[in-house]
């Protein structure tokens, strides 16, 4: 099948709550596979830098400025996406806030995920057909994994070990991604950084799906298996360009269309929480950069879109 034809199939817009968790939900960094990690730390430089211009707006009062920042939590190397504007605007501000204090806790995570992630008494193989787990075996040994050891995880868990690898092979890197960077320039400044939500938080997300959503959360992954890498690098080149119109074409709008129940849950109802945390740092005053996965700043339902609907003006400013 064509990337179009997975592009404009029902099933394919859950396997891109996989591939557009890499600009929507930081958890994936921290949940990747540790074979992902160790890839990345093998992976060869990038040759050339590539100059990119992520959009970036301001939301101001009389006494508050805050900077509303896309982000890609997984990301090539090799991008050079601190502009000028960026960079003012970082230095400029007391406080970070990421989705996650920190995304890279995978010793947090790992707790979470035995707890959430694992159901031994209803393995995949009882769940998928037996031609479906032979699928499932064959990606998982390509990414060092085999179906028998991914047979105890839930669904929806084995879905991200099976995004997030073959896409590091690709040479995405986890510690490219901006969120990452963003705090080590944080720390490096001794600047102040805050979590919009905790990680448990963010893995229920996807371990509250109904058992019907997490095995056709599966099955599309495996659809999409071999062609993650193209479609994560559309949305990181719309992303780069600083187009969040053509970045929600490809990881939202169809979503919404085709499950609206799991796109409310994943943007719209968290983008309604952070527009509530955005008006209490109004409420005060000072100078943050918000950075968030760069869907949640693009489409209809958009954290710039719901706070217009409170009556808050953003302004782009890149």
């Amino acid at each position: 099948m064509s990337l179009l034809s997975h592009l404009k199939s029902g099933a394919a817009q859950i396997a891109r709550l996989s591939l557009g968790a890499a600009l929507g939900v930081g958890l994936f960094v921290s949940a990747a596979p540790d074979v992902a990690w160790a890839q990345a730390a093998e992976a060869p430089a990038a040759e050339a830098i590539t100059q990119s211009r992520p959009a970036l707006w301001v939301v101001r009062d009389a006494d508050s400025t805050i900077y509303l920042f896309g982000t890609v939590h997984l990301l090539r190397p090799g991008h050079d996406w601190m502009t000028p504007e960026v960079t003012e605007a970082f230095n400029a501000s007391q406080i970070l806030w990421l989705e996650l204090e920190d995304p890279t806790d995978q010793a947090a995570a790992a707790p979470l995920i035995m707890q959430h992630g694992l159901s031994p008494a209803t393995p995949l193989s009882s769940r998928l057909s037996a031609e479906e787990f032979a699928e499932l075996d064959r990606a998982a040994q390509t990414i060092g994994l085999s179906g028998q050891a991914m047979d105890p995880m839930r669904p929806w868990l084995a879905s991200i070990s099976l995004s997030m690898a073959p896409l590091v092979q690709a040479g995405f890197d986890p510690a490219a991604g901006v969120d990452v960077m963003l705090r080590t320039y944080a720390l490096e400044a001794d600047k102040p950084i805050r979590g919009l939500e905790t990680m448990e938080q963010q893995l229920m997300f996807f371990a509250n799906l109904s058992p019907e959503d997490e095995l056709d959360f599966l099955r599309s992954s495996l659809d999409v298996f071999e062609e993650g890498a193209a479609m994560l690098d559309q949305m990181s080149a719309a992303w780069a360009a600083g187009d969040p119109d053509a970045l929600y074409n490809l990881g939202g709008g169809e979503m919404k269309a085709e499950y609206p129940n799991i796109y409310d849950v994943i943007l719209t109802r968290r983008n309604a929480d952070w527009v509530d945390q955005i008006q209490q740092e109004l409420a005060g005053s000072g100078t943050v950069f918000m950075a968030v996965g760069a869907l949640h700043l693009a489409g209809p339902d958009s954290v710039q879109a719901q706070l217009a609907a409170e009556g808050v003006s953003s302004e782009r400013v890149q």
